[in-house]
């Protein structure tokens, strides 16, 4: 296991730090110890990671196992960060997939750990290589022949066991559920974001109106982009305006949302 020393290291990003109470020292401390045990008691495809949200972005204070190739003082995923950005972090979302970049699944489960004034301070999350598991499920499924015929390929051919379907009792199925991106630094945490954020307008940047860019930065403000330090100047770049353009964008949003809560504020009296 690694674990981090009783010093918090500098993230260096100008993340906004979260003052620990003495109830999240202590539970931060507890499950520090539980890594390891709990890592050891997994398959030896899992990764167990404790994040200390307090450091957020580069959160990651224990780990044990070598999933994601992340070590102490990586930053947080695009999902964490977005559901803390948000203030609407569920107490767990367990048992969903994300896949990495090489085609490896993994079954993944983040539980919030809270203080006993209901802050979050921490983030226990397992991740589970499963790509072994889907072949054993291929060959299974071959001998009681059950074995679907575009699916047999997956016994002769290299590539296609990262696309068998799995089959998971009590997760979303594959594709659904939550998104996340397992990064190494902040500069990669903030070009997902970016890239997501603009993709999903479906518009070029060089095609965009102010209203396709308003609602970029609305997405990228939603998912956390402005948590990490220069995000101002990165959406700006992206988005070819200036920061000071990104500045009143973000005034023009927040303005929208401050009416919005008035109006339903009036309307509930």
């Amino acid at each position: 296991m690694i674990l981090a020393d009783d010093s918090p290291p500098s993230t260096g990003t100008g993340a906004p730090r979260v003052r620990r109470s003495l109830d999240g020292e202590r539970l931060l401390a507890v499950f520090g110890q539980l890594v390891e045990p709990l890592g050891r008691s997994l398959p030896a495809t899992s990764e167990v990671v404790l994040h200390d949200l307090s450091l957020l972005p580069n959160s990651i204070v224990a780990i044990h196992g070598n999933v994601t190739g992340r070590v102490v003082g990586d930053p947080a995923t695009d999902l964490l960060l977005e559901r803390i950005a948000a203030k609407q972090v569920a107490d767990s979302f367990v048992n969903y997939e994300t896949v990495l970049p090489d085609g490896r699944r993994l079954r993944s489960s983040t539980m919030i750990i809270r203080d006993v004034a209901q802050t979050p301070v921490a983030a226990l999350c397992i991740n589970t290589d499963t790509s072994a598991w889907q072949t054993v499920e291929v060959v299974a499924r071959a001998m009681l022949g059950t074995l679907a015929p575009d699916d047999a390929q997956a016994l002769v051919s290299p590539d296609v066991p990262s696309q068998v379907p799995m089959v998971a009792q009590g997760g979303p199925a594959a594709g659904g559920g939550p998104h996340e991106t397992f990064v190494r630094d902040i500069d990669e945490l903030a070009q997902v974001i970016l890239t997501k954020a603009i993709d999903e307008t479906g518009v070029p940047v060089e095609l965009m109106h102010k209203r396709h860019k308003v609602d970029v930065v609305r997405q990228l403000e939603a998912r956390g982009l402005f948590l990490l330090k220069d995000a101002v100047e990165l959406a700006a770049h992206a988005l070819q305006v200036t920061r000071f353009t990104i500045y009143n964008y973000l005034n023009e949003i927040h303005d929208q949302a401050q009416e919005e809560d008035d109006r339903k504020a009036s309307n509930e009296v």
